[in-house]
C-alpha cells in the first residue's frame, strides 16, 4: 500500500509540473502571438521588464492577481493560461 500511495504521489507531481510547465509556454505564447514584447505586457501588469522575464521563464510563480490580469488583457480564460483548458 505504501508503494502505490508514493506511486500516485509521484504521478501527481509530474502532472502539476507538466501543468505550470505549459503555463509559461501560453503566456508567452499569448504574447508573441499578440506582437508584444516583454516591456509592453509588463507595463500592462505594472511590474518591471525582468519580472515579466522571470514569470515567463519560471523563475518566479505568477500571482494570481497577474494571471487574472493576462486572462483579461488577451481575453482568454484563466483556465486556459493554467493549461487546464485549451479554450
Amino acid at each position: 500500500m505504501q508503494l502505490l500511495h508514493k506511486c500516485q504521489y509521484a504521478s501527481f507531481a509530474y502532472c502539476n509540473m507538466v501543468l505550470v510547465i505549459i503555463m509559461y509556454e501560453r503566456i508567452k505564447a499569448l504574447r508573441e502571438d499578440n506582437d508584444l514584447n516583454q516591456k509592453d505586457i509588463a507595463d500592462v501588469l505594472n511590474v518591471s521588464q525582468s519580472t515579466y522575464s522571470r514569470y515567463e521563464s519560471g523563475f518566479l510563480d505568477v500571482p494570481t492577481e497577474v494571471l487574472i490580469a493576462l486572462s483579461k488583457h488577451y481575453g482568454v480564460s484563466v483556465d486556459y493560461i493554467l493549461g487546464l483548458t485549451d479554450k
